[in-house]
């Protein structure tokens, strides 16, 4: 618990002290591991990876201030965070960032678009998320995510297994949403 907490405030002054220059040429070299996982250019052909294009700079930082904190567990990011700096860490939520994220495909299942529009719309998605989903500031982007990793997520903050950052907030909103809406939701928001 105090390495977590430690973590955060290390975050805290890594995110205050981001008024240096990101390099993104930096970010490109060191985001070349990250791509065995998350995809060529961020874009993820992984069950279950997150795509990383175009995600939130901010956001970006937190998650792996996080993960390096140990505040977010995951086995195979743990090893690669360990050894990254706060400047490493700048680097790669800036290049993240300046990438073209996914365009979500050709929605197969438009009556189950329709079904998730309405989830986001009652659990009020947009109201962290933006209007159009692509996040803002330290909030994820969820448009065009990958649909199976919306769907884990969503359960995952509904059971409480996620932790890291908006636990409380996202765990109120999925919480009460039925394994039918999750899926609508996850399948919605893939495709924008």
């Amino acid at each position: 618990m105090r390495r977590a907490s430690l973590g955060v405030l290390a975050a805290v002054i890594l995110l205050a002290s981001s008024a240096q220059a990101a390099d993104n040429a930096a970010g490109k070299e060191k985001a070349e591991i990250c791509a065995g996982c998350h995809g060529d250019n961020g874009i993820s052909q992984t069950e279950n990876i997150p795509s990383l294009a175009g995600q939130l700079d901010q956001y970006i930082q937190w998650q792996l201030v996080f993960f390096r904190a140990g505040a977010r567990k995951n086995e195979q990011m743990q090893p690669i965070v360990e050894q990254l700096s706060n400047e490493d860490i700048r680097n790669l939520g800036a290049y993240f960032a300046s990438l073209t994220p996914f365009k979500g495909g050709k929605d197969d299942n438009p009556d189950l678009s329709e079904k998730g529009k309405q989830a986001a719309a009652g659990r009020r998605c947009a109201s962290c998320h933006g209007d159009s989903f692509a996040g803002t500031k330290a909030v994820a982007r969820i448009a065009g995510q990958r649909e199976e990793y919306l769907v884990r997520a969503l359960h995952d903050y509904k059971s409480g297994v996620r932790s890291g950052g908006a636990q409380a907030a996202m765990a109120d909103v999925a919480y009460p949403l039925s394994d039918e809406e999750i899926t609508a939701l996850a399948h919605y928001l893939s495709h924008l």
